[in-house]
């Protein structure tokens, strides 16, 4: 693809991201740490490392599959973020700030992957 993962403006949003989920996650309570806290690490990581091996991929197709297990994961963290808010981990700016982000992040991962569906077509029809 000729560019580095670090290049692909979806992964350093998600990398931010990922960033302060873990922020989030010094605020959860001890309680949490087997259950919510565990949750939210593991699918923050999925999110990048999804990007990550997806990039890593020489077809198109394959790269698309493991960017749709990332909009998993991040649909996951949306989920664990209501929760946060749900039992007052996290307060109410907090909570917004991450809702941007992830309605930012979301349609990022959806445009890259109109992008490599639409650079998946135009190889087929060069040949």
């Amino acid at each position: 693809m000729g560019y580095r993962l670090e290049d692909l403006e979806v992964y350093k949003e998600a990398r931010e991201f990922r960033k302060k989920i873990y922020q989030v996650l010094k605020l959860l309570p001890e309680q949490e740490k087997f259950g919510l806290i565990n949750q939210m690490r593991r699918a923050a990581i999925s999110l990048t490392n999804n990007i990550a091996e997806g990039h890593g991929r020489f077809h198109y197709q394959e790269n698309i599959q493991f960017l749709r297990q990332s909009r998993g994961s991040l649909e996951e963290l949306i989920d664990d973020i209501n929760i946060c808010i749900d039992e007052g981990y996290i307060s109410s700016p907090t909570f917004e700030e991450l809702q941007l982000i992830t309605s930012s992040l979301l349609k990022k991962i959806n445009g890259y992957i109109r992008y490599l569906k639409s650079r998946k077509l135009e190889e087929v029809t060069l040949d």
